[in-house]
């Protein structure tokens, strides 16, 4: 699959997630064979790209892989001129976010709000594909709730406007993450446009990836809640869909090493104050997946980035988690 004049290695994205997808997650899902991995939302008003939060969103230095930086607002002229800044801080393709359904992005006409105003969409992405040279993605849902389903019509006007990719979840905005995503609307919409087509929502296994690829003939497949704390799934998909068969499970002593690295590299890029922070959030959904709970309230009451380092390697040391 080509985005512009890049190809990638894979179908497998990783997908923009505010508070999540910052560069240590980015890298380590690129490291398990992601082949493209989108940056957390950045405003498009200038007025905060000065704060702390949204400086870390633009840093680029030591990235891994293609920097796609995805941008969310309301106003033509902000998008552009948003675009034009992340392209000169580094970022190689510009997405657009037509896809959050937050309250607090939605109340500001942006996010998947916009698929209430096809016009305004299509200004938007006029704009932005003729502000840089560089690729502009644009990220949907089906739409607005069951009775305006327009993810088709969107997707024809990001067409035309020469928009070089699409990511579709398949749930409207008024379903946020409840229920099950559905794929007959992604289906559609790849029918209906000539631009690579991205599935997203709810692939949580190789079998699930498998299926969504070959039901709905999309391009591409992007992966969100399901790599959090479990970075390797894009090894697991992979493998699965290059050979049918499935690969060894991760073991124990890799897990650890993935996690201390990451841990790492959260105090190394927010600092030791904000990496600690950051730290109990990641190690929260690595161990979601075991019975952990009173070693994460310990991980959650260590201060610093010693006694954090500590106290995980006190955790393998006494248990046997998996």
């Amino acid at each position: 699959m080509y985005i512009g004049q890049f190809k990638l290695r894979n179908p497998l994205i990783v997908a923009p997630m505010a508070g999540v997808t910052d560069q240590p997650f980015r890298n380590q899902c690129l490291h398990f064979g992601a082949a493209l991995a989108v940056s957390e939302m950045v405003s498009s008003n200038p007025r905060v790209w000065a704060t702390e939060k949204s400086m870390h969103r633009m840093i680029h230095q030591g990235e891994m892989g293609i920097r796609s930086v995805q941008i969310a607002g309301a106003e033509p002229s902000l998008m552009a001129e948003a675009a034009r800044y992340n392209v000169s801080l580094g970022a190689q393709i510009i997405d657009i976010n037509m896809g959050c359904p937050a309250k607090k992005v939605n109340k500001k006409c942006a996010g998947s709000a916009l698929l209430q105003h096809p016009q305004l969409v299509q200004e938007i992405l006029r704009s932005v594909v003729e502000a840089v040279r560089v690729p502009v993605t644009l990220k949907i849902r089906t739409g607005w709730d069951l009775e305006h389903k327009n993810g088709v019509e969107i997707a024809q006007i990001a067409q035309d406007c020469g928009v070089a990719a699409l990511a579709v979840h398949g749930r409207t905005r008024k379903d946020m993450f409840r229920g099950y995503a559905e794929y007959d609307t992604i289906k559609a919409i790849k029918a209906s446009v000539d631009i690579p087509v991205i599935a997203n929502g709810d692939i949580d296994s190789p079998e699930k990836a498998r299926f969504v690829l070959d039901y709905t003939g999309a391009d591409g497949i992007m992966i969100g809640r399901a790599a959090q704390g479990r970075p390797w799934i894009f090894r697991e998909i992979l493998h699965f869909l290059e050979t049918g068969q499935y690969i060894e499970p991760i073991s124990q002593e890799e897990q650890r090493q993935v996690m201390m690295q990451h841990i790492r590299q959260l105090h190394d890029f927010y600092g030791h104050h904000k990496g600690v922070l950051f730290a109990r959030k990641h190690v929260g959904w690595y161990f979601s997946q075991y019975d952990a709970v009173a070693y994460r309230r310990e991980f959650n009451q260590a201060s610093t980035a010693q006694e954090q380092y500590e106290a995980f390697e006190n955790y393998f040391v006494r248990s046997k988690p998996i």
